[in-house]
This record gives structure tokens, C-alpha cells and sequence, in this order.
């Protein structure tokens, strides 16, 4: 076998090759080494949270609104309440309609005035029905948020129409007249339903809609648990 020889250029050659690559390689360790142990001055911390929180704070804003009457005339008077069975018998008497020889339940409250005066949504929502019935007279129906529908009727003139998006205290039209309470002359008669009933308007004016969410959770909490008592008692008895 033939023995091969370097040639003297080519072995100073492969040193310079190796001590280069070597040299990169420190370079490079050296490089990340410095990043990695950087002073902790140098180090910007974010104390703000990555979830804008913005949403939140409107949420809880919106959720502390306050029911407002459907007027803002102060010379407006009540003129017939919502019919409680629980209510008192003075107040029983004031939530009687009278119709064609029937005495008639009150489900809302009736507001006068001489003349007309202006009606106003109760809340923020959306107009679902405008329509004119043949004993209420003409009707506003609005759909608010938390299950609340407000209705407006006996209404002269009307400045909304259906679909239409309302604002808190915004006009939505005047109180007028209608055949079913004709004694009362120039009215607004209002009702109120939470989650599909009728409720009391006087009980949610001037309320939180939380504290009134709340309040009608506690009520639902308390029949059911009346509900159970019942059961366990009548099965002791049996």
C-alpha cells in the first residue's frame, strides 16, 4: 500500500478551519449566555391584565340602571293602581275598573293629567308591537333587557314604530283617552311584565334591575320551599 503525505499548506489549512469553528462556537455561547443572565433593571414587567375589562365595567353599569315612571311631568297623578290581593282594602278600591256592569282587576296603573303629557320608555329596548285596540285605545309594547316588557296604552299620538331601538326616558308618545276607562279622562294606563307575568309597577319604579333580578329570585326561592314544606307535611300526615 502507497503511504499518503500532506502537504505542509494543507495541515496549517484544517487548523485554521478547526480553531475558526471553534471560535464561532465560543462567540455564540458567549451570546446566549449574556441573554439569558440579563439584569433584572433591564426586564419590563406588565402589570395590566391581558383581558380588557372595559366589557365588565359597562356590563355592571348597565346592570345598575334604574327603572324610571313612563313620564316626566311632576303634575302627573295617579289615577288607579295595580289590583294586589294581598294590598289593602283602601287601595283594593282604587284598582277597580268598571265596564259595562263588570268590575274589572287593574294589571297596571293609570297616570293623569288634564292635558296631554308626554310618555316615555321606562327603560332601554326595542319596540316589538304598535296597535290600536278598540277598548285600551292605541298601544306601545317595548322589550327590555332581564325578561321586562313595559306596555303603554290610551295614547293620542305616537313617535315610535315597531323595531325601533329606544332609549331610557326617550318620548314615545302622549296619553289620551280610551273607551274601557272613559271616567278617567286624559291617561297613560302602564303595565309591566317580568318574565312573562304581570307585576306591580309601583314595586320596580326607581329600582335597581340587579336588585329587582335578585328579588325575584329570593321570591321564587321562598315558594318553592313553601312548595316542599306542603309536600313533607302532607306525607306525615298520611
Amino acid at each position: 500500500m502507497k503511504k499518503l503525505r500532506l502537504k505542509k499548506g494543507a495541515i496549517i489549512g484544517a487548523y485554521l478551519i478547526a480553531f475558526s469553528l471553534t471560535g464561532m462556537s465560543a462567540f455564540f455561547v458567549s451570546q446566549n449566555m449574556q441573554v439569558n443572565n440579563q439584569p433584572e433593571e433591564d426586564i419590563e414587567y406588565v402589570n395590566s391584565s391581558i383581558i380588557d375589562d372595559n366589557e365588565g365595567e359597562q356590563e355592571v353599569i348597565k346592570e345598575e340602571t334604574k327603572i324610571v315612571k313612563p313620564y316626566t311631568d311632576e303634575n302627573v297623578q295617579t289615577l288607579k293602581y295595580f289590583y294586589d290581593y294581598l294590598g289593602e282594602a283602601n287601595t283594593q278600591e282604587k284598582s277597580i275598573l268598571y265596564h259595562e256592569n263588570t268590575y274589572i282587576q287593574n294589571s297596571g296603573m293609570d297616570f293623569g293629567l288634564e292635558e296631554p303629557f308626554d310618555v316615555v320608555a321606562v327603560l332601554d329596548g326595542t319596540v316589538v308591537d304598535v296597535r290600536e285596540d278598540e277598548l285600551l285605545g292605541t298601544i306601545v309594547e317595548i322589550k327590555h333587557d332581564n325578561d321586562f316588557i313595559s306596555s303603554y296604552q290610551s295614547l293620542s299620538e305616537v313617535s315610535v314604530k315597531k323595531n325601533d331601538t329606544v332609549t331610557q326616558g326617550q318620548v314615545i308618545g302622549k296619553s289620551g283617552t280610551n273607551t274601557i276607562d272613559q271616567d278617567l279622562g286624559n291617561h297613560l294606563h302602564f303595565e309591566l311584565y317580568k318574565s312573562g307575568e304581570v307585576v306591580d309597577p309601583s314595586k320596580y319604579f326607581d329600582q335597581v334591575i340587579s336588585d329587582t333580578t335578585e328579588e325575584n329570585s329570593t321570591s321564587n326561592e321562598t315558594t318553592t320551599e313553601d312548595t316542599t314544606d306542603n309536600s313533607n307535611t302532607n306525607e306525615e300526615t298520611e
